[in-house]
């Protein structure tokens, strides 16, 4: 029987379809029922089923982070308190996306309160998951009618995309299968806030004095530029200024990286030395869209008076704060500021040439392996996959993702990659995020996601390896397997990375053994295992090969393998 009724859930997948969202993960549940039912049935946007809510909520995640805009289904109570971790850093970290779910219907409130029945899936108050999602997103709704319910999904999604950050919308049970009439025609756009013009002034004005008097400035660049889509006026401003630029960990790949004026990321102390340097010597850094975490307390606590800051939050100059300044406007200014200069280099002292990039890998190698050219290690990893990727230009085919993990910091010195193709959570910092975001990450990207995994993340999330076979996606999944969660170690007591029986590692921070190839043939995957780098640089054009299924890799590392970046973080 052909449908007729324009309902409520399909007023919500066609604002998604029209803003380019052809993909919703999503749990089943009974409440969201006519939700899902409505997506399964709807052209233009597919329903991706996850096996569980983390793994949704990571792919949304990266999914949002790679199309502008992404959209999970999850089910009352149970469900969206488990995805609660992915979708805080989605917040924290300005990924756009769309929380769908239901709650008990008024049939079920009213017998509630004549009876003082207890619903599945709630704690008694019905009001338990809007309260919760409250703090992690920028728009809320709880949809008891259709009536008015068009205009109220459209500011949800308005919001989604002025902020880059999530909403969550919830209606009553019956709700979603209610009939929503008209449906939306016009297309929704994000507001762009203008600035105070004085106070725009103002603060350009005190930037300039303060730009136009350094000696060794840099360009700071954030996540925050990406996501709102304001690269090319990055771009431009390095251009025009001539400003050596770094970027942040978590704005790793905000332009394509290896342009004339690019040094490498910033990433504190598992930086490469020359970028430490430059940073150092600075005297002057234009921040622009940054999130500054406690990985950059150096930073803050050394540069604070030389930074001139715009993001989406504030704008600040030394120690002087601009209310009702834009980044974008601002960025506008100085540009026609240093435009009107008739010089590219309207300052004291030219900017200095691009230093040549060093070899990050040997460097910062655990030194005890150097007499075993065979041992992979960390940055032995990192440096034959990259010399492969960039050998067979692949960079621009593929998407990285990273939770957080040793390897996550080891990877922030690769140089060369396109924009938008590093995913980390290095703000919010979950472990395990990387596995669950490879779908999203290669939905939304159209791209090949190679996942970089710690062992102790993986396991957190292994099963989305399974949403990556059942939906036939070729990501690649290496896991640094060492048995122990390296990171964490670090961070507790670094002694015991050294030899000896006396140094050993905490007891809590010891994985159990895992057999990765057959887990791998158990969720339908390809598995592999390397132990020598011969093995894995012969394996990689293999991996190139595979279409319609993903391939885990297990990658052996020494236990006690060091990376000089770790090493450094963890002297701090």
């Amino acid at each position: 029987m052909q449908k007729t009724t324009f309902t409520v859930a399909d007023y919500l997948l066609t604002r998604l379809k029209q803003l380019n969202v052809t993909e919703v993960f999503q749990i089943p549940g009974d409440y969201v029922k006519h939700f899902t039912q409505a997506l399964e049935h709807f052209d233009g946007v597919n329903a991706i089923g996850c096996i569980n809510e983390l793994d949704a909520g990571y792919a949304a995640d990266a999914y949002g982070r790679t199309r502008g805009l992404a959209a999970v289904s999850l089910q009352y109570g149970v469900s969206t308190f488990i995805a609660l971790n992915a979708v805080g850093g989605s917040y924290v970290e300005r990924s756009p996306v769309v929380v769908i779910s239901a709650t008990p219907g008024a049939d079920a409130r009213q017998i509630t309160k004549m009876y003082d029945v207890l619903y599945h899936h709630s704690t008694g108050n019905l009001a338990a998951d809007q309260e919760v999602y409250d703090q992690v997103t920028v728009a809320c709704e709880t949809l008891s009618t259709s009536a008015g319910a068009g205009e109220k999904i459209d500011n949800l999604l308005i919001a989604a995309l002025t902020h880059k950050r999530p909403v969550f919308i919830e209606c009553y049970k019956e709700v979603w299968g209610e009939p929503c009439l008209p449906p939306p025609d016009t297309a929704l756009k994000p507001i762009i806030p203008k600035s105070v013009p004085l106070a725009l002034d103002n603060a350009v004005t005190a930037a300039w004095t303060q730009i136009t008097q350094a000696k060794n400035p840099m360009i700071f660049a954030g996540v925050e530029v990406l996501r709102h889509g304001l690269s090319p006026l990055l771009q431009e401003l390095i251009d025009v200024s001539g400003f050596l630029y770094t970027t942040t960990s978590l704005g790793k790949t905000v332009l394509d990286e290896g342009g004339d004026k690019f040094v490498g990321t910033y990433s504190d102390q598992a930086s490469i030395q020359s970028v430490l340097d430059l940073v150092t010597a600075s005297d002057c850094f234009l921040t622009l869209g940054t999130i500054i975490t406690d990985d950059y307390l150096w930073f803050v606590e050394n540069k604070y008076a030389d930074m001139v800051l715009a993001t989406t939050e504030l704008t600040r100059v030394g120690y002087f704060i601009y209310e009702g300044v834009t980044m974008k406007d601002f960025m506008e200014a100085l540009i026609a500021r240093f435009k009107a200069q008739g010089n590219p280099y309207p300052l004291q002292v030219k900017a200095p040439p691009q230093p040549p990039y060093p070899d990050p890998w040997a460097a910062n190698s655990d030194p005890r392996w150097n007499d075993r050219p065979d041992v992979i290690t960390y940055n032995r990893f990192f440096q034959y996959t990259m010399k492969y990727l960039t050998d067979n230009n692949l960079l621009n085919q593929i998407v990285w993702t990273f939770g957080i993990s040793s390897a996550m910091y080891v990877a922030t010195n690769a140089y060369g990659l396109t924009q938008n193709s590093f995913l980390a959570s290095a703000a919010w910092q979950i472990i395990g995020y990387e596995t669950g975001a490879a779908s999203g990450a290669q939905l939304g990207s159209g791209k090949r996601a190679w996942t970089v995994a710690g062992d102790g993340g993986f396991m957190m999330v292994c099963q989305s390896l399974s949403t990556l076979a059942r939906n036939k996606l070729n990501a690649v999944i290496f896991v640094m397997s060492n048995g122990v969660y390296a990171i964490e170690q670090v961070y507790v007591n670094m002694d015991a990375f050294e030899f000896g029986p006396e140094h050993k590692f905490d007891t809590f921070d010891i994985l159990p053994k895992w057999d990765y190839l057959a887990l791998a043939q158990a969720f339908g995957a390809k598995g592999y295992r390397v132990t020598t780098v011969d093995e894995l640089v012969n394996l990689l054009p293999e991996l190139e090969t595979l279409t319609g299924v993903p391939a885990l890799v297990e990658v052996v590392i020494p236990e006690k393998d060091l990376p000089q970046q770790m090493r450094r973080l963890g002297l701090e």
